[in-house]
């Protein structure tokens, strides 16, 4: 009995290090672990009543492309399906009284963050439900960007937003490349076919025709934000949108927020802007296990999960890391 207990930890091991090589290698790989459930369900986490609050979470990098995690195993769907899944469905749901925005997120693609804001207005236009913004810790760039959408902004004490600009990450390894005695063969159909390649230095023309971009889709971002603020302290515009970032209470005096408060504050006035003493707050979940609480993380339903003594180990890869795409980003010195 023991030989055999061995024999199958050892087939399991094989079976999970050849699903992981498959999938570094860029394979499409079945979970030996059971098949994928993608419905989409609800489930109360706080509250009673027949009046609901939709909380719906938006976290982590926004993006319109699906992220992968351990190894490449498990897929996960990108920000802008998960929130435009999700509106969908509560566009059916006519006890839905008021949607809130949990945004925790430094930012993403300009292309993710610009469709999920329109997303939410359209939701907002068609069903008449208020759209409550809720800043966790970090609500920057592409993720305030989103919130402009919302009715009202609702940050935490200690939130940090702001960084209202636009960056696309480059480098110039031109100079290590020289040293290591390698220089660019590439190829290209035309002069500016190559364009901010990191393996020469740009030229002039190049960096203008790089910051009419750049400008062009921060002039959208300022626009979007005086849509959504227009109580905003115009006299402080520039130093509002010159990328740097806000602490709560300066970004409620320069009218970047309307109110500072907890997540109960937030609830409090949901109900209140859905007309109801109680109501009950609901998540949207995929998968077999829902979310036990507001905060919680919910599952997937599918793939593995990877521990060392009991403590989860982060897998993620994100398929947008080190692209040279426009971002709507914070982005610290030395993140990755």
């Amino acid at each position: 009995m023991p030989h055999f207990a061995a024999t199958l930890r050892t087939g399991l091991c094989a079976t999970v290090l050849a699903t992981a090589l498959l999938g570094l290698a860029g394979c499409v790989v079945i979970s030996p672990f059971g098949g994928h459930d993608d419905q989409l369900r609800e489930t109360t986490v706080q509250g009673d009543g027949d009046s609901k609050i939709l909380w719906l979470p938006i976290s982590g990098f926004i993006s319109d492309a699906p992220s992968r995690q351990a190894f490449g195993l498990v897929q996960q769907q990108s920000t802008l399906a998960t929130v435009t899944r999700a509106l969908d469905k509560a566009e059916k749901d006519d006890d839905i009284g008021a949607v809130v925005l949990r945004i925790n997120s430094p930012g993403g693609t300009v292309s993710a963050a610009d469709e999920i804001h329109a997303r939410i207005q359209r939701y907002h236009e068609t069903t008449g439900v208020p759209v409550i913004a809720s800043f966790g810790g970090v609500a920057a760039s592409g993720g305030y960007y989103v919130a402009m959408a919302a009715d009202t902004v609702i940050a935490q004490p200690t939130s940090i937003t702001g960084s209202i600009g636009v960056i696309i990450p480059s480098v110039n390894a031109k100079g290590l490349l020289d040293k290591l005695g390698v220089e660019d063969a590439s190829y290209v159909s035309a002069e500016h076919k190559d364009i901010m390649s990191p393996l020469r230095e740009a030229s002039p023309q190049e960096r203008r025709i790089v910051q009419d971009v750049i400008d062009s889709l921060f002039a959208r971002f300022v626009s979007v934000v005086k849509a959504g603020r227009p109580n905003l302290d115009s006299n402080h515009l520039a130093e509002i949108t010159d990328g740097r970032i806000f602490a709560a209470d300066d970004a409620k005096r320069l009218g970047l927020i309307d109110r500072i408060g907890h997540i109960d504050d937030v609830l409090a006035l949901a109900r209140d802007k859905a007309g109801v003493d109680e109501a009950r707050v609901i998540r949207y979940y995929r998968g077999r296990s829902a979310p036990r609480s507001i905060l919680a993380e919910a599952a997937t339903g599918s793939g593995m999960n990877f521990s060392a003594a009991g403590v989860p180990i982060d897998l993620s890869v994100d398929s947008n890391a080190g692209a040279s795409q426009p971002l709507y980003l914070w982005q610290p010195p030395g993140a990755p």
